[in-house]
């Protein structure tokens, strides 16, 4: 990694540099922030990923300008955050949040067929990287449902970003009032925030008169077992 960009400077204590810290970041998450710099000015655009390893996956359209530049190289700032906790402390400058946040530096190369003259020797396939990405989203979906047609491979674009610059940050501090506030009358602690899965709803009534699938079962038995 380079110490110019990835050196956090700002409460340094709170730098992890465990890549093992990283991607679990990363696999407990499903989107990020995508940022590039265009002719007409700086662009950041929410983004479903997955890790693959050592690298990370984004998807789009064949269309998306934004896209297009990042498959041309264009370089690419990505952030990953996770929220836990609001830190509430005897005052507003003390307060904080419970967090994990990634900031990825890179560049970002298109991903195609298997044996395409564009790819190195054992380049994942986009088919290979699409179910990459559903199987994060929604693990075993991808044998529940037909693979993708020629036709939907074509008007989608997918890039792989190598984790090799990074910076991770980690926030789960108690407050840290001063001394000499700690005792006032004044409550301090923290409010942890979860994510739930609701109940399924289908799509139409087709859908109403099937059960849900495995899937989706375990999706959101899996969300609701984090703590």
């Amino acid at each position: 990694m380079s110490d110019a960009r990835t050196r956090v400077r700002r409460l340094p204590e709170r730098q992890v540099t465990d890549r093992a810290t990283l991607n679990d970041l990363l696999d407990a998450t499903v989107y990020c922030h995508v940022g590039v710099a265009l002719d007409d000015g700086v662009h950041v655009l929410p983004m479903a990923h997955a890790r693959d390893g050592d690298t990370l996956l984004v998807h789009g359209s064949t269309g998306s300008r934004l896209m297009r530049a990042l498959a041309e190289g264009a370089g690419a700032c990505v952030t990953v955050t996770e929220v836990t906790g609001i830190v509430v402390a005897r005052s507003a400058f003390d307060s904080s949040m419970h967090y994990r946040s990634a900031v990825i530096y890179g560049t970002f190369h298109p991903i195609v067929e298997q044996g395409s003259a564009e790819l190195g020797q054992g380049s994942p396939g986009a088919v290979a990287a699409l179910d990459r990405l559903t199987e994060t989203l929604i693990p075993g979906r991808s044998a529940e449902i037909r693979p993708p047609t020629a036709r939907e491979l074509a008007a989608t674009m997918i890039l792989a970003m190598p984790l090799t610059e990074w910076a991770l940050k980690v926030g789960a501090k108690h407050p840290d009032d001063p001394a000499e506030e700690r005792g006032q009358q004044v409550w301090a602690g923290w409010v942890p925030l979860t994510s739930r899965a609701g109940t399924p709803v289908p799509a139409d009534e087709e859908s109403a008169g099937l059960p849900v699938p495995a899937s989706v079962q375990a999706l959101v038995e899996r969300v609701n077992a984090r703590p």
